[in-house]
């Protein structure tokens, strides 16, 4: 699954890199904070939702839902 995410992750920064390489010069800073950038951004995302995927199906979501449902 992470090789999956990681490829996910080269795959948008070569989307980003061609595009921003379309509209314009490419210089090493730019590329550098645009690798870093839009990499670490899709795993963080990804990284994020894995959790709450794995929190709901483990069962803790459910025990904070239960302790504040309102009681009827």
């Amino acid at each position: 699954m992470i090789a999956w995410i990681a490829g996910i992750g080269v795959a948008t920064v070569m989307a980003a890199l061609a595009y921003l390489a379309a509209t314009g010069d490419l210089h090493l800073h730019m590329v550098v904070a645009t690798i870093g950038g839009v990499f670490f951004s899709v795993l963080l995302g990804c990284g994020l939702f894995a959790a709450s995927f794995f929190s709901d199906k483990s069962g803790h979501d459910q025990s904070v839902s239960d302790a504040t449902r309102r009681r009827d």
